[in-house]
């Protein structure tokens, strides 16, 4: 018997990824997936937060699609790797801060570093790409661009495209067989449901939108807003992450709020009240705030009524607010809310 040969699988928790996979796996080849951190992803940091989401499957989608496929999966951080990917898209960004087809060339460069570079032996690199699917890094004409610039060339396999581009290594080598690969294009993602459905998969992650905060209007606006205030793009893991949750309001330059919205939010927000100054309505039910800057009293009485205008006192005529500063230090301080039409739109991320 000849050798069984071994793929590396990038694996983001999405249905395209686990297809891609399970089509590779059926003709006999080892597969290991392997998944990016880079701060940014959608699953499970917002779900495990909300209260909302309590009822919702709090699960890292990737981990669990290979658990459904029965096979190995790497997890590689590369936040600091990542910056220079955000920083600096040799292809630009799409619609909003996300610069996507410079992200699949570095991700699936680092998947060939894996291939050359560990002792695990792989053969070739397998995504579940799909021509037409993606408006900046999923067309034909970027398909050549990726396999070039990642170094992959051809040893890059496309199961649920390959029928639409030049076979690869894998195929033409008869690694794999390019009859059983597929013609899948366009946005549609009826093909990719019917062949789960043939696979058996009952429950997949749903197979619309993307898995990155950067394509996210709102998170992008606010990240732009982070970068500006502090008059650099460097960023570190809990500045992103804090993008994530609460309403961020700006009444001046140097500082902002951000608000929790509900209970769960409040409780992630508190695991940072020693690195930030702290807001929480006493005299009523209020949200958990954190400011980030440095304020005067004057700014400070302005943060603690704007956290009253959220608090379930909003229409009192007092709110007491406790104030913690990042040294330890209270006051407490009696303010009248701010009222809606003095709160402008443009303060708001």
């Amino acid at each position: 018997m000849g050798k069984q040969h071994k793929a590396i699988a990038l694996i983001s928790g999405g249905l395209d990824s686990m297809l891609a996979a399970k089509v590779i796996l059926e003709q006999g080849v080892a597969v290991e997936g392997i998944n990016f951190f880079t701060g940014f992803c959608v699953e499970g940091h917002t779900h495990a937060i909300r209260q909302k989401d309590k009822k919702k499957a709090k699960r890292n989608n990737a981990l669990w699609v290979a658990e459904q496929l029965g096979i190995p999966l790497h997890f590689v951080d590369v936040v600091d790797e990542y910056k220079q990917v955000l920083f600096h898209p040799k292809h630009g960004y799409g619609a909003n801060l996300n610069p996507c087809l410079d992200c699949k060339i570095f991700m699936v460069g680092k998947a060939f570093e894996w291939l050359e570079n560990s002792d695990f032996d792989y053969d070739f690199i397998i995504t579940g790409e799909v021509i037409g699917q993606r408006p900046k890094s999923q067309r034909k004409a970027t398909m050549p661009v990726i396999a070039k610039e990642s170094g992959a060339q051809d040893r890059l396999l496309r199961p649920l495209s390959a029928k639409n581009l030049p076979p690869s290594l894998p195929e033409i080598e008869g690694w794999v067989d390019r009859e059983k690969l597929y013609n899948f294009s366009g946005r549609s993602r009826k093909p990719q449901i019917a062949l789960a459905e043939s696979f058996g998969f009952k429950e997949y992650s749903q197979p619309a939108g993307g898995c990155c905060f950067l394509t996210d209007a709102s998170y992008s606006r606010k990240l732009a807003d982070l970068w500006q205030s502090k008059g650099t793009r460097e960023y570190d893991l809990d500045d992103i992450m804090l993008l994530k949750v609460g309403r961020h309001i700006r009444p001046q330059p140097h500082f902002k709020l951000i608000v929790a919205r509900e209970e769960g939010e409040g409780r992630f927000l508190q695991g940072y009240r020693k690195q930030f100054i702290h807001l929480i309505p006493i005299s009523h039910k209020g949200p958990f705030t954190l400011i980030d800057g440095e304020l005067d009293q004057e700014e400070l009485t302005l943060s603690a009524q704007i956290v009253a205008r959220f608090s379930q006192g909003r229409d009192a005529e007092q709110v007491s607010v406790e104030i913690h500063t990042k040294s330890g230090q209270a006051q407490i301080v009696a303010v009248k809310p701010l009222a809606s039409e003095d709160l402008p739109k443009e303060w708001y991320v």
